[in-house]
């Protein structure tokens, strides 16, 4: 088929031999006409309002473009600042958050305040430090956040911290978990302390059990710290008696706490019974073993957030490519589970990546996850990663 030429409106000024033949004339009509040119000044009428789009259909195909959503800035900075630190580029980040903390002085910006205090104390710049809580009190109108230097140099000038676990249900045979909680604390941990104030009940096998563990740690040079003494010993007592030659591992914790607390004249005279009852030498007195005295507060009751902190996996120092190939044998015994990062300085991508990875597993059983302590650079971290979709996080208090 030959297409016909288009049709050209007829201007006064065209003659009508110069256009193409074609037949113009309309339809016959039973309506009357309307008038829906309007008329030019020229006289030509203007056909532009004789459009009809009434029968007109918009197409429903996708666009080709995407319409980006606007980015917070303060979550683009705290972004990038996270991701410079992971990378060890302190001097980096200290530039991006003191130019941003120029800008953002109100509300949602308070959060790289926090990431900036957490950067002057993990390299130790009090004076910098002290300078910027007196712009944070002007700005936000409260108080600022307490100076606690945490820097490399000042965590080795000082001792070890020791870690903490309470040990869950009691001191019988059958108590496997708890007695493999202490195992992987006292791997994690030069120093722990095991707090026993939960224990009610105790048998020959379990007191047995927690001797070697003593013993053991004491063999590794590992140093642990039995809670709640006293108590544990009123239970001990119970199980022995003067003559009756049952439940030697009973006879032989209580002469271990007796040595712990120093108690030397309560040590003598139960070796002498001991030996007494079953006919062999006791152990001798040791004075350089006497612990420390024991904290008061860790003595009573705990409320249940610090029996959690207590039973934490511990997540401390530059962490670089790890895999955290314990974590799920530490989860199987806890829930919540909770991650213990108040020493944490540093986590980079590679140890993030992995962390994401197995929380997401440990979540999928059901389990509640929390980070707790976390220093705010890291914590940004953890939301860039996206582990803050796996898990909550609650900050130290000023």
């Amino acid at each position: 088929m030959v297409a016909k030429p288009a049709a050209v409106p007829r201007g006064r000024d065209v003659r009508e031999d110069a256009l193409p033949s074609v037949d113009m004339q309309p339809e016959p009509s039973d309506e009357p006409l309307q008038a829906d040119l309007v008329s030019t000044p020229g006289g030509a009428a203007d056909d532009s309002s004789s459009l009809d789009f009434s029968g007109f259909e918009f197409s429903q195909s996708a666009p080709d473009f995407q319409i980006e959503q606007e980015i917070d800035p303060v979550d683009a900075e705290a972004e990038e600042a996270a991701i410079l630190y992971a990378n060890g580029q302190d001097e980096a980040v200290r530039a991006v958050l003191e130019n941003a903390v120029r800008i953002h002085h109100f509300g949602p910006g308070e959060r790289l305040w926090m990431m900036l205090f957490d950067l002057y104390r993990l390299t130790g710049q009090k004076a910098a430090f002290d300078a910027l809580g007196i712009d944070y009190a002007r700005s936000f109108e409260k108080s600022p956040p307490v100076w606690r230097d945490k820097s490399p140099r000042q965590a080795k000038a000082s001792e070890v911290v020791a870690g903490s676990l309470l040990f869950k249900g009691d001191l019988i045979a059958e108590n496997n978990a708890a007695f493999e909680a202490v195992r992987q604390a006292l791997v994690k941990n030069a120093r722990l302390r095991l707090d026993m104030s939960k224990v009610n009940q105790i048998d020959a096998v379990g007191c047995g059990r927690l001797l070697t563990v003593l013993q053991q740690a004491r063999k590794s040079r590992r140093e642990l710290e039995l809670l709640a003494r006293d108590t544990l010993s009123g239970l001990v007592e119970q199980r022995i008696v003067t003559g009756s030659a049952e439940n030697s591992e009973c006879w032989l914790l209580l002469l271990e706490l007796c040595q712990l607390q120093g108690q030397h004249e309560a040590f003598e005279e139960l070796a002498i019974n001991y030996a007494v009852t079953f006919e062999v030498s006791p152990p001798s007195w040791e004075s350089g073993r006497v612990a420390a005295p024991e904290p008061v507060a860790r003595v009573a009751t705990q409320a249940s957030s610090d029996e959690e902190a207590a039973d934490a996996y511990r997540v401390q120092g530059d962490i670089k490519a790890s895999r955290f190939g314990d974590l799920n044998a530490h989860a199987d015994l806890h829930d919540p589970v909770v991650l213990d990062c108040a020493a944490l300085v540093r986590m980079d991508f590679i140890s993030a990546g992995a962390l994401l990875n197995v929380l997401s597993t440990i979540r999928k059983q059901g389990k509640q996850i929390v980070f707790r302590h976390p220093n705010h650079l890291v914590a940004e971290l953890f939301g860039v990663v996206g582990l803050r979709a796996v898990a909550a996080i609650i900050f130290a208090k000023h």
